[in-house]
Order: structure tokens, then sequence, then C-alpha cells
């Protein structure tokens, strides 16, 4: 049986984020969407995400459902077609910068 860790784009980052989304298995990583993940690591860390972060998540969640390992910079182009389209979007709205909060 394989392990998290096993997948090519799995690094000690990816697997903090994945326990605190409470996937521990490659078979329940299979039943995820990569969108859903990451709202929900947003969601549960309440800071926004680098974008990138979706496309790791893409490319671990298509090799646990199919066994193909892909690069994650494999799946920028699909995941900024969703940004442009408004299906990905943050959860957490942008902090001000702490010179936009002088200036108010």
């Amino acid at each position: 049986m394989r392990k998290l860790s096993d997948l090519k784009n799995v690094g000690k980052a990816t697997l903090k984020d994945l326990a605190l989304l409470e996937i521990n298995t490659v078979e329940e990583l299979a039943l995820q969407n990569p969108t859903s993940l990451f709202h929900e690591l947003e969601r549960l860390t309440q800071q926004r995400q680098d974008p990138c972060v979706w496309d790791v998540f893409a490319a671990i969640t298509h090799e646990a459902c199919t066994g193909d390992p892909t690069n994650w910079w494999d799946w920028t182009a699909q995941r900024k077609e969703l940004q442009k389209s408004g299906k990905l979007k943050h959860v957490i709205e942008k902090k001000p910068s702490i010179s936009a909060a002088r200036d108010t």
C-alpha cells in the first residue's frame, strides 16, 4: 500500500497540509477535489494560500486516482483558467498592507 509520502509531489509541507485536512491515506486523497482542498485549507489556517498549492493538490489527487505521477506545474494552466473563470477564488480576504492601513 502506498503512503502519501510516496506520491511525487508530497513533501513535508504538503504532508502537514494533508494532516490538517485530516487526509491520512492515498485512498482518502483519491476521493478529494483540489479546489475543495484549497478552500478548506484556507478556512482552517485562516490564511490565503499560494495559488500553487492548488497545483500541488491537483497533481497529487490525480496521482492518487490514476497512479500517474505528474509535475505540479503541469496543472498551472488549468488553475489559471479556473481563476479566470471565477471557479477558483480565495476564501480568505487579503489583509490590507501596513502602508494602506496607515492611509485610512
